[in-house]
Formats: structure tokens, sequence, C-alpha cells
């Protein structure tokens, strides 16, 4: 990992194919009458290479005419997170004439999987080009030493030189303005667009790669960091109470009202009573939520990333930070893990005191003295009010800070930047793979996300104990036992009365853990109205006549009522007969949710009441008792699906289909069906 946060030369090294020496040059050496221009001919992509974001794969040929840059980059690289702006601020500025090509050298085993990288590339909105380099072919032909490093080629296809580190806008933006103005006049550039772009597309989801979650018992609130909406979502603690959204949904760094107030991929979220403190990582601010007001200010930050590194200690607001990404409160010091400067911070929340707390700024595991301790990238941070924990993702490691300003930093487990695996053990022999999460339960023990082995670990911080708790390893959403349940990169997770409740990031879910019954469960937020856009009225095949409302009680975006059904007493079934368009199939992923109560003549089993089952068969037949009477019954859906061949569009519907229901022993059937069509959303 790149280990400073500029570099003054602009320089590459070009390992020559066949085996010859290194060659180094200046960029800024003219050539031909160009400034910037290049000696040696790019090398072409390797053909067995996964590319995203086009149709097909690209060849150095068809980029001829385009000034490119070559971006070489690993997802959970906090300094190739911070250059992700600086590309977009490129591309929007030069347009067709400028193709930007992301090389995913990957770091950690985890990031070379083709599928995860698609994952960050919709979860950055990163819409140029990518290629998955897990083997470092390309890396290693033009002699790349950090991350990340920027390569620029010009539009005869040469290498001109590139750039290892931050800060890349303010370099690359006066070369690139001078390369458009000297080949457009030589006529040199193409400035059509790129035939094979195809960005991948996102999923209609009703939360967007969330990254961390705080529950509540005293107001009974959950409040979830709804990262790439660049929101935050409220719910009570079992997802039935009112949803409140904090946020317009739009990147942006503005105070004001719920809903005037904007966020940019806020993390991590702490609360005292009425407020809540949000690491607002990507504004690299402290935002506070006043729930008495309905408000939302700023702490500390400029909404700028610090100019300095590491970044320099101030007074509250007006301190740069530099991604701050997660947050915890000890008394009246509100502790941060700042993950861009390798380091934990601290505010004082009566003077607005604002400087590290711990790590030098150097990026590595070094242990000792607070002020000279070395951290990487800290990404999550809790507290049992005498010791803070926080999870060290570039080491992949669990990691103490003493609340004594004199005290030092420990490791409890992780030993090095590049040892990494999936080890349950004792002390050195453990093995995370960048852990992003971690909280303290009562009972003094640790759970911990560790995000790249798709797990939750519990860890013994005195006896240096660690063991898989939840999860299978395999990328997925599989609810039941810890044993079996299987998650996709979870960021965050807290703990409250007994459960776990876990930003389960590439599953766009919140899961549910009970530590007495060791069972897993999907969150299922019952009041979705407000997280979704509002989609047009379904009209259900079969049953006439059907009436759709909008009862202002429904659970369900909207309320399907059907005609009502005459059934026999005793044992029967419900029906639920969902009809998939052509080409469409429920998400293998998601499950398919049945929540529901009964009535006086619906009879539910306490197992059915809360029905969940990823890709059930259908129709869903589910059991129940018939009582003599009349009255009605309602079921709240929420249903999972997508496009069925490439999947890359899939969609969540949540609805209420209500039917009045009249038990007779004149009665011949003892089902009651409720039907329901899904609609493909369509563009206005």
């Amino acid at each position: 990992m790149f280990k400073q946060r500029t570099i003054v030369s602009i320089f590459v090294a070009i390992a020559l194919l066949g085996g010859a020496a290194l060659a180094v040059r200046q960029v800024t050496r003219a050539q031909d009458g160009f400034t910037y221009a290049g000696e040696i001919a790019a090398p072409e992509f390797p053909t067995d290479l996964d590319w995203l974001n086009v149709s097909a794969p690209l060849t150095m040929s068809e980029l001829e005419g385009k000034i490119v840059l070559l971006d070489f980059w690993t997802y959970g690289c906090i300094n190739c997170i911070h250059i992700i702006p600086d590309l977009h601020d490129l591309e929007a500025k030069y347009g067709d004439n400028l193709v930007v090509i992301g090389v995913h050298s990957a770091k950690f085993e985890n990031e070379g999987q083709t599928d995860n990288i698609r994952q960050i590339v919709q979860r950055y909105h990163v819409e140029h080009p990518v290629v998955n380099d897990a083997d470092f072919v390309i890396w290693s032909t033009y002699g790349v030493r950090a991350w990340p490093t920027v390569v620029l080629i010009d539009p005869l296809g040469k290498v001109v030189g590139g750039q290892s580190g931050e800060g890349i806008f303010p370099i690359f933006d006066p070369i690139l303005e001078t390369m458009v103005q000297e080949y457009g006049d030589a006529g040199l550039l193409n400035d059509t667009p790129l035939a094979k772009s195809a960005p991948e597309t996102s999923p209609a989801t009703a939360f967007y790669f969330p990254g961390k979650v705080q529950a509540d018992p005293a107001t009974n609130r959950l409040l979830v960091s709804d990262t790439a909406n660049h929101r935050i979502v409220v719910t009570s603690l079992d997802g039935s109470g009112e949803t409140m959204v904090i946020g317009t949904g739009e990147r942006g760094f503005t105070d004001g009202s719920f809903a005037e107030a904007q966020f940019s991929e806020p993390q991590g979220i702490t609360i005292d009573g009425d407020l809540a403190y949000v690491a607002d990582t990507v504004n690299h601010a402290i935002r506070v939520i006043d729930f008495s007001t309905q408000t939302v200010s700023t702490l500390v930050g400029t909404g700028q990333q610090a100019s300095s590194y590491p970044p320099l200690a101030g007074t509250a607001p007006n301190v740069e930070l530099s991604s701050p990404w997660d947050v915890t409160l000890v008394g009246n010091s509100l502790y941060m893990a700042m993950a861009g400067s390798h380091q934990l911070w601290r505010v004082d929340l009566t003077t607005g005191e604002t400087s590290p707390y711990a790590g030098s700024g150097r990026e590595n595991i070094i242990d000792g003295p607070l002020n000279s301790a070395q951290l990487a990238q800290p990404s999550g941070i809790d507290s049992d009010g005498t010791l803070l924990y926080f999870a060290d993702a570039e080491v992949s490691a669990i990691r103490t800070a003493d609340l004594d300003p004199n005290g030092a930093v420990g490791t409890i487990v992780g030993t090095g930047l590049f040892d990494f695996g999936d080890v349950d053990g004792m002390g050195d022999e453990v093995r995370l793979q960048h852990a992003l999460g971690v909280v303290v339960a009562p009972n003094g023990l640790l759970y911990v996300t560790d995000t790249y082995n798709n797990k939750i670990k519990v860890i013994d911080p005195v006896a240096r104990a660690s063991r898989t708790y939840a999860g299978t390893g395999e990328a997925g959403l599989v609810d039941g036992s810890v044993s079996d349940a299987q998650f996709y990169e979870p960021g965050g997770l807290d703990y409250a009365d007994g459960k776990l409740y876990i930003a389960d990031t590439n599953n766009h879910a919140i899961r549910v853990i009970d530590l007495e019954t060791e069972t897993v469960s999907t969150l299922a937020i019952v009041d979705t109205t407000v997280l979704l856009p509002e989609a047009a009225p379904t009209t259900p095949a079969g049953l006439d006549p059907v009436t759709v409302n909008t009862n202002p009680f429904a659970l369900g975006d909207k309320v399907v009522q059907l005609e009502a059904q005459t059934v026999a007493p005793g044992k029967g079934a419900l029906v639920f007969d969902i009809t998939l368009p052509e080409g469409y199939k429920l998400n293998d992923l998601a499950p398919f949710t049945v929540i529901q109560d009964g009535s006086t003549v619906v009879n539910v089993a306490d197992d059915f009441k809360n029905y969940q089952e990823v890709h059930p068969e259908l129709p869903v037949r589910l059991p129940v008792t018939f009582s003599e009477g009349s009255d009605s019954y309602s079921a709240d859906l929420t249903i999972y699906w997508c496009e069925g061949v490439n999947q890359t569009l899939c969609f969540v519907e949540s609805v209420t289909l209500e039917v009045p229901v009249i038990v007779s022993n004149e009665a011949t059937t003892s089902e009651i069906v409720l039907p329901y069509t899904l609609v493909p959303p369509t563009a206005g």
C-alpha cells in the first residue's frame, strides 16, 4: 500500500517485453513537437482477462486517438478510494478525448474475484472500463510498485509517464489540457464515444451497499448508514415501525432539516440520546443528527480532504479530516477511526479541540505509545469504557488503544500488512481478511465483521482467541443457523438486547443474529415507502374484481384487495401465486418474505408468521388452520426478483394483499389463493 500522499516527480518504469532492462523517463520531455509524448509503445492487454463496464475486452489499437490513463488500484485501499473522485472529475472535464481504464490488481485474495470487483464498481459509481489483473500481469509489464499508480498514454499509443499516490487531479489536469490542445490541433484526437462502453447496472433495492449500523434500545431506533444512497435510514429494531430517511439521497455537503441535508457515502454512527454522530466519509466530516429538532449539522470538517498529511489538529468545525470511517463516544470525547490517515482521532465535545489520538500516520502494524504506534486504515471502532477496540483493516487486525492519553496501542490479533487469511485459533496464528467492524458485547467478547471472509468472528480479547461465529465463508444471502448462514462482505455491526445487527453490505441488507438461539435472519423493513421510488400500481391476474388502493396504514408499498373467498374449516393452506414476467426469476440471493399475523378465522402458526425462503418454489404454500366465521386476512410480501439471463437488473417489491375470508362447512376448498403479478418498472 502506498505510504505517502504525493510524489513530486512524475515517472514510470516500463518493463520491456522480452526481459529487457527497465526504461525510466521524465514525462515532460518533448518529442515530435508535443510537450508530452511517449517513446515506448504501450503493451497490448492480455487476452484472457475479465473486463467490466465494456461489452468486450479492449485493445490498444481501439484506443488510438484517445488519451489514456491506466489506474492501477485495489478496491480496499483507502488511497485508491481517494483518487476515484479525481478520476471522475478528469473524465467529466475531458469527455471522450480521455479514456480511464481501471487496472484492478488485487492485494487481498477476495479482491481478485471479478464478481466482487463488480460490486465495488457499482458501489463507487465507476463507469469507465475496468480489467481484472488478478495475477499482476499488466502490473508487472508496467513495473508498477504501489497502489494507486496512474500511467499516462498518448493518443499515438506511447507511454508518457506515471504518478503514484493521491492528488491526481491537480497533477494531470494541466498535462491533459496541454495534450488536448496540441494533439487536437494536429488532428490526432478521436473524440467519438468509446464504442464498447457498457457500464454495469445496479439493482433497485431498499438499501444500497449499507456500510454501518447502530442500534439504540433506549429509543427502539435502528440507524443504518445507507452508504451508496448517501443517506441515513432510521427504523425500529424489529423493522416493524415507521421508517425515516435523513438526507436527500443525492451526494452533497448540506446542513439543515432531515429533508434538506446531504451526505456523501456516510459510514459509522454512534448515538447519545437524541443525538447521533455520523462519520460522513467522503465529505471528510463528522455530522450531527438531532432528533429533537430533526436537523443535521456539521461538528467538524470542511467538506474537503485534508491538504496536509497527516492532517493537522485544530478546533472544530474548521478542521480538515481524511476519510473518517467510524465513530464511538466515551464520556465527552468522540473518537473516530480515521482510515485516510491511518490514525485514531479525538474530538473534545466541550472545547471542540480536534486532534490525532493514536497513530503516527505511517501505515503498518506497530504497537507502542499512542503517538508513535503505526496503524493501517482503521475502519471500525468501539469501546467498553476502559479501552478503544478498533478494526485495522489493511493489516487484517483487531487492536486496542488505551483511553489514558499516556497509554499505548496494542494488538489482539493480526501480524502484518500482507498477512491475511481465514484461520481460527490463538494469538499470532489467527488470520482475518480486511475486517471492517468490531463491537464489544456486555460479556467482554468482541464480535467482528471479517469482511472479505464473509463471516462474523467472535474474539476473546484476553485469551487472544478467535473463532468463526456465523457464516460459511461463501458469499450469499442465506438465513438459518449461524453455521449455515451466508453473508457478502459485511461492513459493520452493533449489539443490542442479545442480538447483533449487521450491515451486510454487498447483499444490500441488514441481518440479525439472535445470540441465544444462534440463528440468523434478514431484517424485514415493513415500511419501505420512503426507501424505494414509488411504483405504478400492479393489477393482479386472476380473481376479479380487485381494487388497488393506497391505505395509509398498509405495511407494504401498496395494498391489493382481492375478492372474498370461502373455505372449509380445519387444516388448509395459503397459496401465494406470484407471476413473474417472461425472462425474469426470483433473486437467487434474497429471501421471499411473508409477514402475517392471521385473523380470527385464519390461524397461523408462530413458525410461519415471519416466513423467509431464498428462491422458493412457486406458488408458495403455507399451512394454516381455518375456524368458522368471517374476517379479513392480510399478508405483507417482500419479493426480490431479477432479469433471468444476465441478472443485470434486479428489483424489490413490497405489497400488502388483503382478502375477506368466509369459513363455512359448505365450502369445497381448503385453500385461499392470493395472486400477484410482477411488472418490470419502466423509465419515465
